[in-house]
């Protein structure tokens, strides 16, 4: 007896055969595409090729399964196909709320490259960096796995362990990560100096945009903000939306971005608003690196043709596609490149990134031990300062840089702009 996913198959050739043989009876429309009967055929043979042949036993349905993958994947990287329970974790995963080592990764040139750890992840804390390319998890070589199956293998079950091959400059170094759940406020601030509000955004979750007004307004009771740095780096993006709400922190009018596909539903345009506008004229640095994708180049590519800030750092990733979930009646669902996003000066950042209006590359500064000067304070009989200054004498203390100079030479850099950066004459 024919079981039912085959006599699915056969009924479906039938009725493309009909429909093929009513086709020939009507002119031919140029606009019309003909439907693949032959493909069809030869997926029916290939699908029973490999349930009668293959090495393992698979059902019906893992073989469908997998060819709707393949499928998908086949687009771009990142279309996938998602079944019923793939939509649940993919559900968790833009929540913000999921067990796993806390790395996110895109595959590019074919290689699963990590954009970047989230912070305070396994992955972080491990010394997982943005670059690395992930060869194997567990015993699992991933060259032959599609998205979604390399991020079941990475997550588990909370306190279990897992083990990642990376490779980092031509070497491949051996990492164990314990899982968690990573349960991560997407938002955090801090004070830089007097006046001056650090604001990092980790990725754009579903209520980043909520969160970081709230930040904004409790900083705002603390004492007036004359300068803001907004740290983007590192974080892989998330949901447009969420992108569209901190851009409207700072501007109050004007394009923020515009998305457009073949299709009417893809064509969409962000425009802001005064509802949540906070910092409207506030001096603003931007910082980037080439872990700054998607939601964050949004962001940042907004704010720079607005010329509303400075975007500083390095450039970004380059992923300027709009992915859509689209449900299917089995409760699976296809993730799929709809449309590109472009600022609001037309740019399309696929494939090339946010260029910054300053590059500052990640350095490590270290103090020039043997340099050696002599001052004016240091010579014998010299005159006193005349206002009642004391002496500044070559002294250790004059070499030192501070802490923050020393641990993110970037953000070092960002705050020493802030301070003598002018407010921005800003005309959307």
């Amino acid at each position: 007896m024919m079981n039912p996913l085959n006599r699915g198959l056969v009924l479906l050739l039938m009725a493309f055969s009909a429909q093929q043989s009513m086709a020939a009876d009507k002119p031919v429309d140029s606009h019309a595409s003909s439907l693949p009967l032959s493909q069809i055929q030869s997926f029916v043979e290939t699908f029973e090729t490999i349930r009668e042949g293959y090495v393992d036993d698979l059902s019906d349905q893992q073989i469908l399964n997998k060819a709707l993958k393949g499928m998908v994947a086949a687009l771009d990287p990142h279309s996938e196909y998602l079944t019923k329970d793939e939509v649940a974790d993919f559900e968790d995963l833009t929540s913000g709320n999921y067990a796993g080592v806390g790395v996110e990764v895109e595959m590019k040139d074919g290689k699963l490259t990590v954009v970047s750890p989230i912070d305070g992840s396994p992955a972080k804390q491990a010394g997982i960096l943005p670059g690395d390319v992930i060869v194997k998890v567990g015993t699992t070589y991933i060259s032959d796995l599609g998205f979604q199956d390399v991020m079941n293998l990475m997550r588990g079950e909370v306190g279990t362990k897992v083990t990642l091959d990376i490779e980092r400059g031509g070497k491949i170094k051996h990492f164990s990560l314990e899982r968690r759940l990573v349960e991560d406020e997407s938002v955090s601030s801090k004070w830089l100096s007097k006046g001056i509000a650090y604001l990092r955004i980790k990725q754009f979750q579903g209520d980043t945009d909520t969160e970081f007004y709230k930040i904004v307004k409790k900083l705002q009771k603390e004492q007036p903000i004359n300068g803001v740095v907004l740290d983007l780096r590192n974080n892989p993006g998330g949901v447009l939306q969420a992108a569209v709400g901190v851009v409207d922190t700072f501007i109050d009018k004007g394009m923020i971005v515009y998305t457009d596909g073949r299709h009417k539903l893809s064509k969409s345009q962000f425009r802001a608003t005064t509802k949540h506008t906070l910092l409207p004229k506030v001096p603003l640095v931007v910082l980037i690196n080439d872990g700054s994708a998607s939601a964050s180049e949004i962001v940042a590519g907004a704010l720079q043709d607005h010329q509303r800030a400075l975007i500083m750092g390095t450039e970004s990733f380059g992923k300027g596609s709009v992915q859509t979930v689209v449900p299917l009646s089995n409760g699976a669902a296809v993730k799929l490149t709809t449309a590109l996003y472009y600022t609001p000066n037309g740019r399309s950042i696929q494939a090339q990134g946010i260029t910054p209006d300053l590059v500052v590359p990640e350095a490590t500064l270290t103090l020039n031990k043997d340099h050696f000067v002599v001052k004016e304070a240091e010579l014998k009989g010299h005159l006193s300062n005349g206002t009642g200054g004391a002496d500044r004498t070559n002294t250790a203390e004059q070499f030192k840089l501070s802490d923050l100079a020393k641990s993110d030479f970037q953000l070092f850099q960002a705050l020493t702009i802030l301070k003598t950066l002018p407010t921005f004459d800003y005309h959307p």
